[in-house]
């Protein structure tokens, strides 16, 4: 019996490790970071500014936000002025709860927080 659990967890922990590649093969690296975007000190003074001078207005979404949530197909994705920088260009973006969350909209999926 106790053969049969430890052959059990290997498998598991060999499918588990298996699929970690598959995450790499999107192309968005998904964590603290997210998506490897990188925001100087002044980036983030700019996009704050913009925020408040277009007065984005918030969204409400139901869910918690994070990388990873996936929004909803009515939530209206923004996109991402180019003084914002190359690094971001590609993403859209939502403002909510004074936070700006970039968006691959291709899968709609949050791949940055930005607070």
């Amino acid at each position: 019996m106790k053969r049969i659990v430890i052959a059990a967890a290997a498998v598991a922990a060999l499918a588990l490790a298996g699929s970690t590649p598959s995450f790499a093969q999107v192309g968005v690296q998904v964590g603290p970071v997210g998506a490897g975007i990188d925001f100087a000190p002044e980036q983030r003074t700019r996009i704050r500014e913009y925020v408040v001078r277009e007065r984005v207005a918030p969204v409400t979404v139901r869910e918690r936000l994070a990388v990873g949530t996936r929004l909803p197909a009515d939530v209206e994705l923004r996109a991402v002025p180019s003084d914002w920088g190359p690094s971001v260009s590609r993403y859209r973006y939502i403002y909510s709860n004074n936070h700006v969350y970039f968006v691959d909209p291709g899968s709609r999926e949050v791949v940055h927080v930005m607070d």
